[in-house]
């Protein structure tokens, strides 16, 4: 049952500045896409670059494995940032969470940049890339759940959709940028150039990101429901207690349904596809800047179809714009493999267009969603706890569970296998929700908020409660 919505249960959407609502766009937008240009730029150096300068050692099957074990590593920390992020963010604001954030994530990414590999310091080396990639997950931990409030919570109720798409349009706007950025210096510093300084490059560039971020996000105002909930005096003291006490049913299922999401995108955003198609010993062995420039149009593709979702969501809903998504993304991964193992470059592409698309209609809607099923005083951490979980579920370990699969079982079909698996599982979370499009989201409709979106748990008679 979806929540009605109108003069019924809530006053009207308060009239939004244009200029402002751009404002909040960009700097939701660009923010999260240097947060992520960061955080997938390592990924797709993972198996392009790490595993031969600082895990060779381990020899090439375990340098794969543990480069790619690398990457997942610091999802485990994503929810420890999750958690100290939605703590002080729903007691000091989301603001300066996301300053905080920008600022930890391009610290390390440019002192990756600076590292010494194995063969100058030795062990030293991976243990340092490893600390750093940690310093990495915390901040995206906290990164992603101040970057959908700020825009969702601006939002007028009838673009909650659209606004919120801004900070998941800057995810493939992050993979974008770093693959891009990568191609093109396959293409300068082309063979051993490359492996020699070619790859410092785009994470020394994130310190100028760093700056950009920091000026964007500087004129931003803070959100105007924290505001209110500042100014009521309705800080909760352990916010992410009481989200597990009381939603604990609501943050498994969200987990799920981002799950779906993240298993299927980390091919890419993972590096496993790079990794795959680029391996001079696999069946593949295609050029690395063709599988980057791939790789980069599938980004476009996906950032398009992402903000479509967000767009559509604001009209047939949340939830349904994600049942058609996963139908589209299960299509999607039926045929990526069929056509990354023609060795072909242009059906390679073909493929990873065709999962984007499916991607994108799972993703865009995300940030509207998530930020309609939390009450106020437990929003941001309630987005934040269950954003990480869901990347560990779907996202953290998806490049080594593919690569794993391929080593035992010698065929991809099994990838496929898993990734429809984890595409259904997100499918039955989101069946298992109601919609709750144009809910107010302020801290005096915390009553309303409060009432459980899980079918079967709960009352579902939204229509009697009654506004404050």
């Amino acid at each position: 049952m979806s929540v009605p919505t109108g003069k019924s249960i809530a006053p009207p959407s308060r009239e939004s500045n244009i200029r402002e609502d751009l404002r909040v766009s960009a700097a939701t937008t660009v923010g999260t896409a240097i947060e992520w240009y960061d955080y997938f730029l390592y990924a797709a150096a993972a198996g392009l670059v790490f595993k031969e300068l600082h895990f060779a050692p381990l020899g090439q099957a375990a340098a794969t494995l543990v480069a790619f074990l690398s990457v997942g590593l610091s999802f485990i920390f994503r929810p420890l940032g999750a958690v100290l992020a939605g703590h002080f963010g729903d007691k000091w604001g989301r603001r300066k969470i996301l300053m905080i954030t920008l600022i930890m994530m391009g610290s390390a990414t440019t002192l990756i940049g600076l590292l010494p590999t194995y063969n100058s310091i030795g062990i030293a080396a991976p243990i340092l890339l490893i600390f750093l990639r940690i310093v990495q997950g915390f901040s995206a931990g906290g990164e992603w759940g101040g970057a959908v409030l700020m825009a969702v919570e601006h939002a007028p109720d009838h673009r909650r959709g659209v606004m919120g798409a801004a900070p998941q349009v800057g995810v493939p706007a992050g993979l974008l940028m770093s693959s891009g950025v990568l191609a093109i210096m396959s293409y300068i510093a082309p063979g051993e150039a490359f492996m020699q300084w070619g790859w410092r490059v785009p994470f020394l560039l994130s310190f100028v990101l760093i700056i950009v971020g920091i000026f964007i996000r500087h004129g931003v105002d803070e959100s105007p429901v924290f505001e209110e909930i500042a100014a009521r005096k309705s800080n909760v003291n352990m916010p992410v207690v009481k989200l597990f006490k009381r939603h604990g049913v609501l943050v498994i299922l969200l987990a799920l349904v981002f799950a779906g999401n993240g298993a299927a995108g980390y091919m890419t955003t993972g590096g496993f596809i790079q990794n795959y198609a680029t391996d001079p010993t696999g069946p593949i062995g295609l050029q690395r800047s063709d599988v980057l420039n791939a790789v980069t149009l599938s980004a476009a593709s996906w950032l398009v179809f992402t903000l479509l979702a967000g767009i559509v969501s604001d009209y047939i809903g949340r939830r349904a714009t994600y049942i058609i998504g996963f139908i589209i993304q299960i299509l999607g991964i039926l045929a990526l493999f069929p056509l990354v193992n023609t060795a072909s470059i242009g059906y390679l592409t073909l493929g990873l267009v065709l999962l984007s698309i499916g991607l994108g209609l799972t993703y865009g809607q995300q940030s509207a969603l998530y930020a309609e099923l939390f009450p106020a005083s437990v929003r941001f951490s309630g987005v934040s706890v269950t954003y990480a979980i869901g990347a560990i579920l779907g996202g953290a370990f998806a490049p080594t569970i593919a690569t794993a699969l391929l080593q035992n079982t010698g065929t991809t079909s099994s990838i496929t296998v898993y990734l429809v698996a984890m595409s259904a599982l997100g499918l039955l979370a989101i069946l298992l929700l109601r919609d709750r499009k144009g809910i107010p989201l302020g801290p005096e409709h915390e009553k309303l908020q409060r009432l459980s979106p899980v079918r079967g748990i709960g009352t579902t008679d939204y229509a009697k409660v009654k506004m404050d």
